[in-house]
């Protein structure tokens, strides 16, 4: 190798790292022409004395996310490789994001890209990273795999049809420490939300059964938590519904909601799990075959599992518990589903009524128009979720009759300066919508009689969610000339 005067390089490097804007191919071309990468290569297996290393980290980062930097990986794949091994981990989170930026091709270059792992062994050295190293480079190493299992080839080295031909995800995080568990599992929510061939992949892996265990021991609150997090995630996925739904994790989401001893962090976590998992759309067609539909589970058993959501929503134990049982709640009245399914069975609905009204009767504001519009005297954050419930909840007749009963209610609703924020002006107009469509649709002849109720909200959703003020035309001002 021919030497190379370091302070020169370390003065080129730092400039191409810091200069502004995203690099261009041509310049990047041009200072790999005055540096090229075996040379800095060289140069990063050395003793680092003077601060090089960040510096030339920094800067082949940005070389790797042009066109041209990412052309000239599969030649020096050797030295990716002695990356991903190396004992720094500034190197080795590079050789990580170098490993994505190839994988991160079209699909007529995956198959080549995918063959270069496979012949450097490049996998088990990315799980190893995402196990053992800092987080930058468990970070790194997880999008570098989420990348590989976008392509079939990629998901079939991780997930081989034969039995003992892959390193397996599932062993290694029983035997791991409960970081690399949490990392792996982490990992598995990144790549449910890639496809359904790959969610079925996963599931068929028995990825699924640690997130189980990590969920039913609930001796670790800090674990418990984590794993929480990562199904929360999860549930957010549109193919994630089937498989979950195949596993034991939905009951032991509700034995914990139910278990009044435990934390009341996991039980609040546990709900907006439930509620965000039973509110999607797909949800019906999957548990339509055993004749339960979505939030119904949450009112199946006795006494219901869902009245832990109704006492979060309406008794102000502390914002964030409210917050979480207010946007659960809403979620099982239908505030994510289309009008025409947000009822739910009738024995669902007659429970739904009961549990909101005993507990109105347990606070000063004795009705449930009084705990509506008590959440609507909150701040911006509690009233955001009170306008998700309300839109849910009109859909019941006699909810619907509890919200007009109370003029302060409309008046706040239809205010169109009560919210300043575009998700609040959004939240609250989405109300009026849902109010205006159960309106239309009601036989009440004391809700039709009250026209300026009717007026009232379809002046309000016709303005929109943004414009705060009647139309005002430029008036003429006349006035007489003045004389010296």
């Amino acid at each position: 190798m021919e030497f190379v005067d370091k302070e020169l390089l370390l003065a080129a490097a730092s400039d191409f790292a810091s200069y502004p804007g995203p690099p261009a191919d041509a310049s990047t071309k041009e200072f790999l022409d005055r540096f090229p990468l075996p040379v800095i290569f060289s140069v990063l297996q050395e003793p680092d004395t003077t601060g090089l290393e960040s510096t030339l980290v920094s800067c082949l980062e940005r070389v790797f996310k042009t066109s041209y930097g990412t052309s000239l990986i599969p030649q020096y794949m050797p030295y990716v490789k002695a990356g991903l091994q190396a004992n720094s981990e500034a190197v080795k989170c590079l050789a990580c994001k170098a490993v994505a930026s190839l994988l991160d091709t079209d699909d007529r270059d995956v198959g080549t890209a995918v063959q270069l792992v496979v012949a450097y062994d490049i996998y088990p050295l990315l799980v190893n990273c995402l196990i053992h190293g800092y987080e930058q480079v468990a970070k790194a190493s997880t999008e570098a795999i989420k990348n590989l299992a976008r392509s079939p080839q990629g998901l079939d080295i991780m997930f081989p049809t034969k039995e003992g031909l892959a390193l397996s995800l599932k062993d290694l995080a029983a035997r791991s420490s409960s970081l690399a568990r949490i990392r792996i599992l982490a990992l598995i929510a990144k790549l449910f939300s890639i496809s359904s061939s790959v969610a079925v992949a996963v599931y068929e892996s028995g990825l699924l059964n640690v997130l189980e265990a990590e969920v039913k021991n609930t001796s670790d609150v800090l674990m418990t938590l984590s794993a929480l997090e990562v199904l929360y995630e999860l549930a957010a996925s549109p193919y994630s519904s089937e498989s979950l739904l195949k596993t034991s994790l939905l009951q032991l989401l509700i034995s914990m909601i139910s278990n009044s001893s435990a934390e009341s962090i996991l039980r609040s976590r546990a709900i907006l799990i439930c509620a965000r998992l039973l509110s999607s759309n797909e949800i019906f067609s999957l548990i339509g075959e055993s004749t339960i539909r979505g939030a119904e589970l949450l009112f199946s058993s006795s006494p219901p599992v869902a009245r832990h959501a109704v006492e979060a929503a309406f008794c102000r134990q502390g914002p964030g518990k409210q917050l979480a049982g207010l946007h659960a709640l809403a979620n099982i009245c239908g505030a994510t589903r289309s009008e025409d399914g947000k009822m739910l069975n009738y024995h669902s609905e007659e429970c739904l009524r009961q549990l909101i009204y005993e507990t109105a009767a347990k606070t000063t504001k004795i009705t449930p128009s009084g705990l509506v519009l008590s959440i609507l005297q909150q701040d911006a954050e509690v009233r955001l979720a009170a306008y998700r419930l309300i839109g849910g909840l009109v859909a019941r007749k006699w909810c619907l009759l509890e919200v007009c009963s109370r003029e302060e209610t409309v008046n706040l609703v239809t205010d169109a300066h009560a919210e300043t924020t575009k998700s609040g002006m959004e939240a609250r107009h989405s109300c009026c919508v849902a109010i205006g469509f159960a309106l239309a649709n009601s036989d009440n002849q004391k809700i039709q009689s009250n026209t300026a109720l009717i007026t009232k909200v379809q002046e309000a959703i016709r303005r929109g969610p943004y414009l705060t003020q009647q139309r005002v035309e430029a008036q003429p001002v006349v006035m007489t000339a003045e004389r010296f």
